[in-house]
This record gives C-alpha cells, sequence and structure tokens, in this order.
C-alpha cells in the first residue's frame, strides 16, 4: 500500500499559526530568510504564537477588542475580502461562547485566549491537528511576560 503525504498548511510551514501578514515589523523569532511574500515566517512555533498574543493582547488593550467579533471583524475584515462573518461563525462554534461575550484581559486568563488562538489557528490553516500545545503556552507566556 502507498503511503500519501500531505503538506502541512501554510501557516504551520511558516511556524506562523495566525497567518500574519509580513510588514516592517521586527518581531522576535522572524526567521533571517523570508521566502514567504505574503506571511512571516518565524525559526519555531512559539515565536509565531507569541507574535499572535502580541497582535491580540494590543487588540484587547488599545483598540476595545473584547468580544469574538471585535476581535475577528479587526483581524479578517470585510474590507480586505474576508469572510467575516463565517470567521467569527467558526470561531464561536469551536470555543462555545457567544460572538459578542466580553473576554477577560489576555494576562488574566490563559486558558480563554489560548483556546481563542486555537480557533483561529483552525480558521487560518483548516485543522489543528499536530500543533504542540506546549508552544502555544510558551508563545503566551513570552508575548505576556515580555520575552
Amino acid at each position: 500500500m502507498e503511503k500519501t503525504t500531505t503538506k502541512p498548511p501554510r501557516g504551520y510551514r511558516n511556524n506562523n499559526p495566525l497567518n500574519i501578514r509580513r510588514t516592517n515589523s521586527k518581531w522576535t523569532g522572524l526567521a533571517s530568510v523570508q521566502s514567504d511574500k505574503a506571511f512571516c515566517q518565524f525559526v519555531a512555533m512559539q515565536y509565531g504564537w507569541r507574535a499572535a498574543f502580541r497582535l491580540l493582547y494590543n487588540y484587547w488593550h488599545k483598540h476595545g477588542c473584547d468580544t469574538i467579533r471585535k476581535i475577528i471583524t479587526r483581524w479578517a475584515p470585510p474590507a480586505d475580502n474576508n469572510n467575516t462573518e463565517a470567521y467569527i461563525k467558526h470561531v464561536v462554534k469551536y470555543v462555545g461562547w457567544q460572538a459578542d461575550e466580553e473576554l477577560p484581559p489576555i494576562e488574566l486568563k490563559p486558558y480563554t485566549w489560548c483556546t481563542l488562538a486555537l480557533a483561529m489557528a483552525d480558521m487560518e490553516n483548516g485543522t489543528t491537528v499536530g500543533l504542540d500545545v506546549n508552544a502555544i503556552m510558551v508563545g503566551w507566556a513570552m508575548a505576556i511576560y515580555g520575552k
């Protein structure tokens, strides 16, 4: 029997589970070579998670994005040709919370925010199979505690 192998999704190949777009930001842990023209590439998954949690931290603290609806509308705005409502519905179904339910500050509830980030990674990549939970938690800790 022939074994079929499939390539991991782009976000996971890039160690960038939420598909953060390339900008002028000099993220901690960026790979020295950025061969993907659209999305950041990190040296290890925890750095991709760190960047994602730094953005989510700023969403909550600087932009008032304290619900799934507000977060996803900013993350994947309709103006960028995203199906924002489908994204919101996917995340709501994944986490089991309401779209307009107020979320606690990211630094107070790691489980809540890691679950939200996993739901977003699932939407971005079509799966969360094979993701290392430790890398998620390390990324959260680096984002919150400044490493």
